[in-house]
């Protein structure tokens, strides 16, 4: 009984000294900072090949479990990548390390917008543009004598005018008080009058 149980013990030593020995998990930790060490917050650290990683805090420190040997990427914008390669036969189940990423630029691919969704339709829209009038041509249209004579006709009495007009009403009413008014149907002054005032428009404007 003893001896296949002394082949049985010889037989797991053997295969456990072929198999190949597990990488060692550790706790990698570090900081990432620029070249300057201002922190670097919210770096994408990911291990290659691997969905592993995390990302680093406000303050660029991170911490997250992987195994020695591994290759941690580094990734952040505005940044240049990179990646480091944790050491074989660590002493202590634990590492920590400053990284350092260098500063990179970003060229973005040129972008045109439009308003219109083609170049005829921008054309057309562009020839038929009406641009505003400025300051000075405002005032030069605004001080035409056409334009002077029109808002003239249009402007309502002032009070000089508003009180003649009252007053020649009242001088005609004490002129005609007691005996019949002039009827001006037979006044050929009064018909000389409407008779240029129709001709001129200045009925129709009424």
């Amino acid at each position: 009984m003893r001896i296949p149980s002394l082949l049985c013990a010889l037989l797991l030593t053997a295969a456990a000294s072929a198999q190949p020995g597990k990488p060692k998990l550790v706790q990698f930790s570090g900081v990432v900072v620029t070249d300057s060490l201002g922190p670097v917050p919210f770096t994408n650290i990911m291990v290659k090949d691997t969905y592993r990683g995390t990302m680093s805090d406000v303050y660029g420190y991170f911490s997250f479990v992987a195994q020695e040997g591994d290759t941690v990427l580094f990734s952040a914008l505005g940044f240049s990548r990179s990646s480091y390669v944790i050491p074989m036969d660590l002493p202590e189940n634990r590492y920590s390390m400053i990284h350092v990423l260098a500063r990179d630029t970003i060229w973005l691919k040129e972008q045109v917008v439009v308003p219109w969704p083609s170049k005829e339709q921008f054309a057309e829209a562009f020839l038929n543009l009406r641009p505003h009038a400025d300051d000075y041509q405002l005032t030069m249209r605004n001080l035409s004598p056409a334009e002077m004579a029109q808002r003239m006709e249009n402007l309502p009495p002032d009070a000089a005018m508003s009180y003649n007009y009252q007053m020649a009403m009242d001088q005609t009413r004490l002129y005609y008080s007691g005996g019949t008014p002039a009827i001006n149907l037979f006044n050929p002054i009064a018909w000389a009058q409407f008779i240029q005032a129709w001709r001129g428009g200045k009925l129709k404007r009424q």
